[in-house]
């Protein structure tokens, strides 16, 4: 989590981070290491519906989740249907 930067600005949802993963394996016979990093960036365009004041961000158990809300002037509504 304190790796990922998650911002929004001008209805441009950027992501960046870095990663680092070492793997070690070891054996009777030989030895292993295997070693991935890198940065990453990620934008998306988002919609005008979306409501940026409740924009959530949440990294759990490796996975980051984005919340991206409708306003509530975007939401469908029902319309009552007169008969005559």
């Amino acid at each position: 989590a304190k790796d990922v930067v998650v911002s929004l600005d001008n209805n441009v949802l950027a992501l960046k981070g870095e990663r680092k993963t070492e793997r070690e394996v070891s054996r009777e016979n030989y030895h292993r290491m295997e070693r991935a990093y890198g940065s990453f960036h990620r934008s998306f365009t988002i919609p005008a519906f979306v409501d940026v004041e409740n924009v959530k961000a949440e990294f759990r158990n490796g996975l980051l989740t984005v919340t991206l809300p409708k306003k509530d002037s975007a939401r469908g509504r029902s319309i009552e249907v007169n008969a005559a």
